[in-house]
């Protein structure tokens, strides 16, 4: 059996478990070109340090996020005890829903947050603009798109600051990482004073992430991801448990330690080899998206001008709910990397009542019915590929 991960995760070489140690973040800081930069143990971990940063800056409490987005953002909030505000996204779009936004902006307005989902390149620009009016700080969440840019420009530079993922499958991998980065000299030394307060040198859960590093290296291979990722997936679609198929499903206790020399000299070991891959992602998706883009009824998200995005995977949306999970019964559990971005809007997780606005959000709610992704993993061959999109034309 083989299996294609659900996203185009840069595959380690055992020889990179071995070398020099450290190094990595610089030279992350040097990839996406970011004046100040700074490392933590996860995405998550790095939003978590922003906005500590940013609330003792300013006193304020609310932090705006899409409704679409992932799970973690809303743990994230609430682990530094600010509020959380749902905006719609636009009709058909993975952007804002811009009037939404403009009327929950406020005098307590700590952050407003816009995502590069799957990718793309989320428009900043005018969220940046109604930040300003209303004096709150925009944090660019761009945890799946490390290396995408805007007009040259790397994305998480053009609002107050950014952060990426390292987490499995996220192109580079350092098993779970993360990357903050900001054009601000004020708020550079902020970040870095909440990461010395708060993380700690846990040897425990930096050994765990160890090991888990070095199986990632040797089982993220198409012969082993039946067993380590196939299985778990096919029994949470046995169970209906659609959150755990999608891989939804978080500990609201977020981890903040110190990632190890080790980690992190596999990592920039590792990132010498990430622009060649990309442009292999790109080159692979750009061809694909081509036949995919003859299908009727399927629409597929995609750069706009002036925007050069990564390809973890390719996200597209289907007419109606129906015909989604017609694709998805025949697709997901196939072995072939289809799956979901997020399987509900933020309101629709059960577990996540307790710190989420059950706000109105029909768009949001409409992209988690209709949408659904393809892995763009060089795994994934022209066959199986034909096979999805086989699948796609006869549903939709």
């Amino acid at each position: 059996m083989r299996e294609a991960p659900p996203t185009a995760g840069l595959p380690l070489s055992p020889l990179e478990l071995f070398g020099a140690r450290g190094g990595f973040a610089r030279a992350a800081q040097d990839y996406v070109g970011a004046p100040y930069a700074g490392l933590a143990n996860s995405g998550t971990a790095c939003f978590v340090l922003i906005l500590i940063a940013l609330h003792r800056l300013s006193g304020r409490r609310t932090v705006v996020v899409p409704a679409y987005t992932c799970p973690l953002v809303a743990l994230a909030v609430a682990h530094c005890g600010l509020r959380l505000r749902l905006c719609d996204l636009a009709a058909d779009s993975l952007d804002f829903d811009m009037t939404m936004l403009s009327g929950l902006c406020d005098e307590d307005t700590l952050a407003i947050v816009p995502t590069h989902l799957a990718g793309r390149v989320a428009h900043v620009a005018p969220v940046l603009l109604l930040a300003r009016e209303c004096g709150a700080f925009v944090i660019e969440d761009a945890a799946q798109s490390f290396g995408a840019r805007q007009d040259g420009q790397s994305v998480g530079l053009e609002g107050d600051a950014g952060f990426f993922s390292f987490a499995a499958g996220k192109g580079l991998s350092l098993y779970e990482g993360g990357l903050w980065i900001t054009h601000d000299p004020a708020l550079a030394p902020a970040i870095e004073r909440a990461h010395d307060e708060l993380v700690s040198r846990d040897g425990w859960q930096e050994f765990r992430r160890c090991l888990e590093l070095a199986a990632y290296a040797l089982l993220y291979r198409p012969a082993f991801l039946p067993w380590v990722y196939g299985v778990p997936l096919r029994r949470a679609l046995k169970k209906g448990d659609l959150p755990s198929a999608a891989g939804d499903v978080f500990s609201p206790k977020i981890p903040l330690h110190r990632v190890s020399g080790w980690r992190q000299g596999v990592g920039r070991r590792a990132l010498s080899r990430l622009r060649a891959f990309q442009e292999q992602t790109t080159a692979q998706a750009e061809r694909r998206l081509a036949m995919l883009g003859h299908l009727p009824g399927v629409w597929v998200f995609r750069d706009k001008e002036s925007e050069k995005g990564v390809w973890p995977c390719l996200m597209l949306r289907l007419p109606d709910q129906h015909r989604r999970d017609r694709a998805l019964d025949m697709l997901w559990g196939a072995g072939l990397g289809v799956t979901c971005m997020f399987i509900h809007a933020l309101p629709d997780y059960d577990y996540l009542r307790p710190c989420v606005p059950q706000d109105v959000c029909p768009n949001a709610r409409d992209l988690a019915a209709r949408s659904m992704t393809i892995s763009n993993s060089l795994w994934l061959d022209d066959a199986g590929f034909a096979r999805i999109a086989s699948v796609l034309e006869q549903v939709a």
